[in-house]
């Protein structure tokens, strides 16, 4: 597998909270999609603009400290743990440079809802 993640939905509760929580601090606008019940806002890029990842709003999408990591691309940790705090989020843990050679640095956080993702940079 070249690259193994195919699609990912971050929970939420508050579902206009999380969308503006994600398009301020990465500075992307998120198509949104809402049927009955359910919502979802998409991240997608690309010259097809496929939708890569989602914020997902309904039964059974529950946000949690515990569950799966994602780490999300970013130019700059610091700038983007800035605004992860200034936007209701907290730092888990701060940038730290990965011990393999080339790899980068990451760090990870708390979103709005209350999930953990990491962010991941080669700087």
């Amino acid at each position: 597998m070249s690259d193994p993640i195919s699609f990912f939905e971050i929970p939420s509760r508050d579902f206009r909270r999380a969308v503006d929580f994600y398009q301020r601090v990465f500075q992307v606008e998120l198509a949104v999609a809402e049927c009955e019940t359910e919502k979802m806002a998409f991240f997608s890029g690309g010259p097809d603009k496929v939708p890569w990842g989602a914020i997902s709003y309904g039964e059974g999408f529950l946000p949690s400290a515990d569950g799966v990591l994602i780490h999300l691309k970013v130019p700059d940790i610091d700038a983007t743990l800035e605004a992860i705090e200034k936007n209701g989020g907290t730092v888990v843990c701060p940038k730290t440079k990965i011990e393999c050679e080339g790899m980068g640095s990451f760090a990870l956080f708390r979103d709005c809802e209350g999930n953990r993702l990491g962010l991941h940079s080669l700087e």
